[in-house]
C-alpha cells in the first residue's frame, strides 16, 4: 500500500504569504531585474481569468517546492517482534534419511515421497515454514558443519529469506559439526540488532568436533549478548550430544528439545513460536517517487496561457 506525503511539507507556508503579496502588492511601471514580475501584478476582481491563472500557477509552483512524494508503505519504521537466527547443522550426518514418515505439513508437494528425504531437506521445509508464520519478527540465517558462516543476515523479507533456504545444501560449510563456531557467528549475526528480545534456534544432530571455537567460550558471548539460545536434538537418541545443548540452553535462558522425526520438530517450532514479542527497528528501505517535476509543468500551463493574453492585446 502507498501513500502521498511531501519532502518538505513546511514550504507550504510560504503560499499564503504569496497570494496576499500577489493581491495587495503595488505594481511598479517598470522592473530594472525582475522585467517580468509584471506577469504578476494584482487584479481588480478576484474572478477575473488573469488572476485566476495567476493564483493557479503560484499554488502549483509551492506545491513542486514541497516536493510531492508517493511512499511504499510496506516497510515501516518500526515493528512488533523478535529478532530470531535459524542455526542449521549442515554436517554430513544430517544427509541421512529416514527422518519422515508421514506427508503431513505444510510445503510438500503431495506426489514427493519425504520418506527418501534427508533431514537437512526436511529441516529446510520445516524451517520455511516456520519462517512464513513469524509475520513480525525479523530472521536471519546461520550455517555450520567444519565451519559457520551468515547464510543470510537478519531481514524481515521472509520470501527472500525462504528463497535462500531453499538454495542451502547439506556440506556447503564441510562435513563435521562446530558447534562453537556456530555460537560464534550467531553472536556476529546479532551485531547490529536492535530488539530487546534475541532468540537464537540451534539445530543438530551431532557432536562437538570442529572448529578453532569452543562451545564455552562462545557462551561468554552469548551470555554478554543476552541471547536466549533454543537447542534442538535431531535425530535418534545418542546421536547428539545432548547434554551440551541441553547445557546451552539453560545457562543461555533457553529450552532443550529433542525431535526424533519430522513431526516432532514442527511441534517444537510451534513452541518456540510462543516467545514474547519485542519492539525493533526495522532499516528504513522506503521507495519514494518524486513528482515535483510534474507539477513544474503543470505550473507553466497557466504562465503561458496569461502570457497569451498579455500578447493578443
Amino acid at each position: 500500500m502507498n501513500y502521498y506525503s511531501f519532502e518538505y511539507p513546511y514550504l507550504i507556508v510560504l503560499l499564503p504569504l504569496l497570494l496576499y503579496c500577489l493581491y495587495r502588492c503595488k505594481e511598479y511601471a517598470k522592473q530594472k531585474y525582475f522585467v517580468h514580475l509584471h506577469l504578476f501584478k494584482a487584479g481588480k476582481g478576484f474572478l477575473k481569468l488573469e488572476w485566476i491563472l495567476k493564483v493557479l500557477s503560484l499554488v502549483l509552483l509551492t506545491i513542486a517546492l514541497c516536493s510531492p512524494i508517493v511512499i511504499d508503505k510496506d516497510n515501516p519504521y518500526n515493528r512488533l517482534g523478535k529478532d530470531i537466527v535459524l542455526a542449521i547443522d549442515a554436517s554430513g550426518s544430517m544427509n541421512s534419511s529416514g527422518y519422515a514418515g508421514e506427508n503431513d505439513f505444510l510445503d510438500i508437494d503431495e506426489e514427493q515421497d519425504i520418506t527418501r528425504l534427508s533431514r537437512f531437506e526436511i529441516t529446510k521445509l520445516v524451517l520455511k515454514d516456520f519462517i512464513g508464520r513469524r509475520e513480525t519478527d525479523n530472521l536471519g540465517v546461520v550455517l555450520f558443519g567444519d565451519f559457520a558462516f551468515i547464510a543470510s543476515p537478519i531481514t524481515y523479507e521472509k520470501e527472500i529469506l525462504k528463497d535462500m533456504v531453499s538454495y542451502l545444501t547439506q556440506g556447503m560449510a564441510g562435513q563435521n559439526t562446530a558447534i562453537g563456531e556456530a555460537l560464534a557467528m550467531v553472536v556476529r549475526a546479532f551485531k547490529h540488532s536492535k530488539a530487546k528480545t534475541k532468540i537464537a534456534v540451534l539445530l543438530t544432530d551431532g557432536e562437538h568436533n570442529s572448529g578453532a571455537i569452543a562451545p564455552k567460550d562462545a557462551m561468554e558471548y552469548i551470555k554478554k549478548e543476552k541471547i536466549k539460545v533454543y537447542t534442538i536434538a535431531v535425530g535418534n537418541k545418542g546421536e547428539a550430544d545432548n547434554a551440551l545443548l541441553e547445557k546451552i540452553a539453560k545457562e543461555s535462558g533457553g529450552v532443550f528439545f529433542g525431535a526424533s522425526n519430522a513431526k516432532e520438530l514442527l511441534s517444537v517450532y510451534e513452541e518456540i513460536d510462543t516467545l514474547e514479542t519485542s519492539k525493533i527497528k526495522s532499516r528504513e528501505y522506503l521507495h519514494k517517487e518524486y513528482y515535483y517535476q510534474l507539477f513544474l509543468l503543470l505550473s507553466l500551463l497557466p504562465l503561458l496561457l496569461l502570457f497569451y493574453l498579455k500578447v493578443r492585446r
